[in-house]
């Protein structure tokens, strides 16, 4: 084990039902998308050395090229997402008395997660992280626990805006069904994660503009502020959003399709209430409906998912949504 070099993985992630609630005390269920992911390779070695990759690197062809570098990767790579993560795994261990062996490592990553929109991109590279973390030092970090972990190392350390749903659906892997009640989280610091067996799925097909630069986590901050000081529209609409995952589960375990079809699209419809969409988000939206497919985002915009009846549906989606830049795949979730 001390010379073998440690190899881990964490995929996308889309959700189905539910989003944005997850950082509401809301209810979710989202999938994990393997046909994407994040992968790290650590090996020890006589420093603890983080390997940079292109989009850390800071030499660039012209001004054009940083232009669109940041448009893309933002100021910063993923090297600081993986010293975020390092850092955090550090103080849970000092926090439980595990008392590390005196070794380092060499660590380095790559991800084939299309960037900025909404696939969970940057928490995948963490989960990875964590997983090779706990396989060098031999830790092991209860499964309930490490998203939240996880979640830290990008709130409370980098100041990214998000909930806990990513990092439970990349540490759980499959299909979850996630509640996070305000009670329990309290108490307990994490909520109810329950799998749901993906076999259960109906035809879902997954599509992401290729052209689309955002900073994720953006379209959130109205919302929140207005869900703080206690909006009712806000506060109503978010528990009916959160509704939708229960009523969601119902439908995949009696494998009643055409229910999670309307489920899919309401939720999209529901966000539209109390969140601005930009004009591209919603043409990728409304140009997979025009097709026969339901339609919402996976995340907080960029990419979408929905439930599609038959290969000619699909085929009317690769066709369609290629004219307006975006790119369809069939997810694989196990």
């Amino acid at each position: 084990m001390d010379n073998a070099i440690i190899e881990t993985s964490a995929y996308a992630r889309a959700g189905l039902l539910g989003n944005p609630t997850d950082g509401y005390f809301g209810k979710t269920i989202s999938i994990i998308i393997r046909n994407f992911g994040a992968r790290i390779l650590l090996y020890p070695s006589p420093e603890l050395h983080i390997e940079a990759q292109e989009q850390d690197v800071n030499i660039f062809r012209n001004i054009y090229h940083l232009v669109d570098s940041v448009k893309l990767t933002g100021y910063y790579g993923g090297s600081r997402l993986i010293k975020a993560a390092i850092k955090k795994f550090g103080e849970y261990c000092e926090a439980e008395q595990i008392k590390l062996p005196n070794k380092n490592f060499t660590v380095r990553y790559h991800s084939s997660i299309p960037r900025q929109v909404g696939l969970a991109g940057s928490s995948a590279i963490l989960t990875a992280t964590m997983r090779a973390l706990m396989k060098f030092y031999e830790v092991n970090i209860p499964q309930e626990i490490l998203p939240s972990i996880i979640l830290s190392a990008e709130v409370d350390e980098l100041g990214i805006n998000a909930g806990l749903q990513d990092r439970v659906a990349q540490v759980y892997e499959g299909c979850v069904y996630m509640d996070f009640n305000k009670e329990g989280m309290k108490e307990k610091g994490y909520g109810n994660y329950e799998r749901i067996d993906p076999s259960l799925l109906p035809n879902l097909y997954l599509a992401y503009k290729t052209d689309l630069s955002k900073v994720s986590g953006a379209v959130f901050n109205n919302v929140k502020a207005r869900f703080e000081k206690g909006d009712e529209e806000v506060i109503q609409t978010i528990e009916e959003i959160a509704n939708l995952a229960d009523e969601g589960k119902k439908a995949i375990l009696q494998k009643d399709y055409d229910k999670l079809n309307k489920l899919i699209d309401r939720n999209f419809d529901l966000r539209c209430k109390i969140m601005n969409i930009s004009d591209s988000n919603m043409e990728l939206v409304e140009t997979a409906r025009r097709c026969g497919a339901s339609a919402k985002f996976t995340g907080s915009g960029g990419s979408i998912i929905g439930i599609y009846k038959n290969d000619e549906v699909l085929n009317k989606l690769v066709i369609e949504l290629k004219k307006i830049n975006a790119r369809v795949v069939k997810p694989y979730t196990v």
